[in-house]
């Protein structure tokens, strides 16, 4: 029976008589939810939630009301701290495997699918399974057996062994636009023990070691790597998730294994891993050996148990740390984790300077145009630029000559992107906020002035 308006004042009624009475708040709000009034049904599981913060159906119904309301990011937050503690209920798989599948990872989400039905017939979801296509595969596996060997879903044939694309880059880090706090960083992790190397020896400190860094996509951080590896003349291997993965068994942490080699003969050397997370990600939440393995292979790669990894600067790039395995944290292998912004007011202006350079421009104000981008990653102000110039090509081929950008240009074009990085900021304020152990996300909280 669909509850009606009345019931709804009459429980509010009583709520406000037995404020702590927690079955008369979660009623309230599943009254609202089924009556599809999502915002009113937040605020219900928000209440209930200040009163009894550890009620399970409470959270599941607040991320529930989020994901109606397709606030994925504060409803993953939620869901992945359930899951992440002991004895998780099957529902909280139920709604990752929907989370995932809305991101657009169908095969974790198949694998959230299953652990949930194996933990509970009853949340078996038809229409979710054949969007999921797990009819497809047993219940139990995530392998196929194809000529006598195992291979996992996706993948492509097993690898060559080859040697990976040596880079010698030429950028350094005058050709990065602002950024002064994190190449301080690298200065003294990487450089300095590079160009002093007596000094370093004599305090028994390696030359080497990892930096992650981690923030909203499109802020330079593939870019600071290659520069960090022209400011110290090392060679540079870009790594990517499909040069390491592999569908057949083994070949993944061969690829791995291989890459860190031809890193080790070409000494020194800046191996730069895009996407970290995809190869580290948290171990608790496979269900696969094989991803298991991988990160074991990883974990002792970086450590060097075999090998010397002496002159060896492994920087690592994540939009979203919160889902790499903690082990990479320890010191020795990723004991510098840095927090990329997007750039200051200071660092636009550098970068847009830097973009308009061979381009034909008049009086640009790079810092009146700096201040109308806050919030602009390096993507989004290439992107200014990009409008900016299609919009002079057109003046240019009805004028017949070439027509300089000015600064009205580039603010007209900047009223027509918008800061990509403020999707990635409400989903990194809740981890901060609410798993944010040992202080590990302070920069973010910092950062939108929370803290």
């Amino acid at each position: 029976m669909v509850p009606s308006d009345d019931s709804i004042n009459a429980l509010r009624e009583a709520l406000k008589h037995s404020p702590g009475n927690i079955p008369l708040h979660k009623h309230l709000a599943e009254s609202l939810l089924s009556l599809g009034r999502l915002g009113e049904a937040e605020t219900a599981y928000r209440d209930a939630l200040a009163a009894a913060p550890q009620n399970l159906e409470i959270k599941l119904g607040l991320a529930n009301a989020y994901y109606q309301q397709e606030k994925n990011s504060e409803s993953l937050v939620i869901i992945e701290d359930m899951i992440a503690q002991r004895d998780p209920p099957a529902p909280a798989y139920l709604m990752h495997a929907r989370l995932l599948l809305r991101a657009g990872e169908p095969q974790r989400a198949a694998h959230q699918y299953r652990e949930a039905i194996d933990l509970d017939a009853t949340c078996v979801d038809d229409e979710l399974a054949r969007e999921l296509g797990v009819e497809q595969f047993g219940a139990d596996t995530d392998e196929e057996v194809v000529d006598g060997r195992m291979r996992q879903q996706a993948g492509d044939m097993p690898g060559d062994g080859g040697e990976y694309d040596l880079e010698r880059p030429t950028v350094a880090f005058d050709d990065v636009g602002g950024m002064e706090q994190i190449k301080e960083e690298i200065r003294m992790k990487i450089i300095l023990p590079m160009s002093q190397p007596e000094l370093f020896e004599a305090y028994g400190k390696k030359v080497g070691g990892g930096i992650l860094m981690y923030g909203p996509p499109g802020c330079g951080k593939t870019f600071l790597s290659r520069a960090t590896a022209g400011e110290v003349n090392a060679g540079f291997l870009s790594v990517g998730i499909s040069d390491v993965l592999d569908m057949w068994i083994g070949n993944s942490e061969k690829n791995l294994h291989e890459l860190f080699q031809q890193a080790r003969r070409n000494k020194p050397c800046v191996v730069f891993f895009d996407e970290v997370d995809a190869l580290g990600a948290s171990r608790s939440d496979m269900r696969q050996s094989a991803g298991r393995h991988l990160i074991n292979q990883f974990l002792s790669e970086l450590d060097g148990v075999d090998h010397d990894n002496d002159g060896l600067l492994i920087l690592a790039a994540t939009n979203a740390p919160w889902h790499l395995d903690n082990a990479f944290r320890r010191p020795g292998r990723f004991d510098r984790i840095l927090f990329v912004p997007p750039p200051d007011q200071p660092a636009r202006a550098g970068i847009l300077k830097l973009m308009l350079e061979g381009k034909p421009s008049d009086g640009v104000d790079f810092d009146k145009v700096a201040k109308k981008t806050h919030d602009y990653s390096g993507a989004d102000l290439k992107a200014v630029i990009d409008i900016a110039v299609e919009g002079k090509l057109r003046e240019a081929m009805k004028a017949g000559s070439l027509q300089p950008l000015k600064t009205k240009d580039l603010l007209n074009a900047a009223g027509q992107v918008k800061p990509s990085t403020r999707e990635w900021f409400a989903s990194a304020r809740n981890y901060a906020l609410y798993s944010n152990q040992g202080g590990v996300y302070d920069d973010i909280l910092n950062y939108l002035k929370l803290k």
